[in-house]
């Protein structure tokens, strides 16, 4: 225990060295996260004050733009403050919450995509039984799951970090507190941990996505026998959650899947999940889909109407 108190805090060494890059960069990534901030405000919104909130696939949105803030709202805030700051340094402490809530609502995030996904077949290949699989009291159990799902997986990798000594190099060759980097840091032989951590992280994201991926191939089967009209309809829909699994998962996994070797490719992979990925989900969620488009103008308009009255 002793060990790991010479280190009191870690100095991030971020995206770019670059005083130039990093001011330009500043701004990017202000307007990213605001951009995240007001479309899933708005997504949420638009949901709670219309008829979409009864369905099962805009109950599981909602929390999907929820939980996206929150795992935005771990990574970006810092990530903006140090590139414009003189010592980018985070305490042992915090690196660890930052961490644990990383973890967290990012796993969150994979549960929720996966139930928008069973939702989605359901819908498209048991139709006649839609309403009493998804049941309202089912789709509180799916979230409540999900929760305690990524509760225990962050929780290990907390443990497994905490575990570790560190007794000297104290900079992390990222611009958040992840498990890979950390172990880079570590004053032991952590081959068994990277093992642990791909076996874990890495294999969630991959039996995920496997599930996911076959999912979408039964229901784009499933759809060949719809009518034109319904099969664009939920070709939209699913088009659109399609969108957001590759855009989440392929960085996700090139990230956990290898040895942890490649840490300053894992800066740009995890720019995808951390930031690029939720600042798109409103957009294509919004622009895509037909109902929430029309739900949209029902809500805003009458926002506006009542405003001007």
């Amino acid at each position: 225990m002793g060990e790991r108190n010479n280190v009191t805090e870690f100095i991030l060494l971020g995206l770019f060295n670059n005083q130039e890059v990093k001011e330009v960069c500043f701004l990017f990534f202000s307007l990213c996260y605001f951009i995240i901030l007001m479309g899933n405000l708005f997504i949420l919104t638009t949901i709670k004050f219309s008829q979409l909130n009864q369905q099962p696939m805009y109950f599981f949105l909602s929390y999907l733009s929820f939980t996206d803030v929150c795992f935005t709202s771990t990574i970006a805030p810092k990530l903006i403050v140090d590139l414009l700051a003189q010592r980018t340094t985070i305490s042992y402490n915090n690196c660890m919450i930052q961490l644990f809530y990383g973890h967290l609502f990012g796993g969150i995030e994979i549960f929720i995509l996966v139930a928008m996904a069973f939702d989605r077949y359901v819908a498209i290949c048991k139709p006649l039984h839609y309403m009493v699989i998804m049941s309202r009291q089912v789709c509180h159990l799916i979230v409540v799951a999900s929760c305690i799902g990524a509760f225990l997986h962050s929780i290990l990798q907390v443990l497994i970090t905490v575990q570790l000594p560190f007794c000297g190099p104290n900079k992390i060759d990222h611009y958040f507190c992840d498990v890979f980097p950390l172990l880079k840091l570590a004053c032991t032989d952590t081959f068994l941990l990277v093992i642990v951590i791909i076996g874990t992280t890495g294999m969630l994201c991959i039996l995920t996505f496997v599930a996911l991926i076959i999912s979408y191939i039964i229901i784009l089967n499933t759809l060949r026998t719809h009518s034109s009209k319904g099969r664009h309809k939920a070709l939209s829909t699913c088009g659109s959650h399609i969108t957001v699994v590759l855009m989440f998962f392929v960085p996700l996994i090139f990230t956990y899947v290898p040895t942890g070797t490649s840490v300053s490719d894992d800066k740009v992979f995890a720019l995808f999940y951390t930031i690029i990925a939720p600042m798109f989900n409103p957009l294509i969620y919004s622009l895509r889909n037909t109902d929430m488009k029309n739900a949209m103008r029902k809500v805003w308009l009458q926002k506006i109407l009542s405003k001007g009255k």
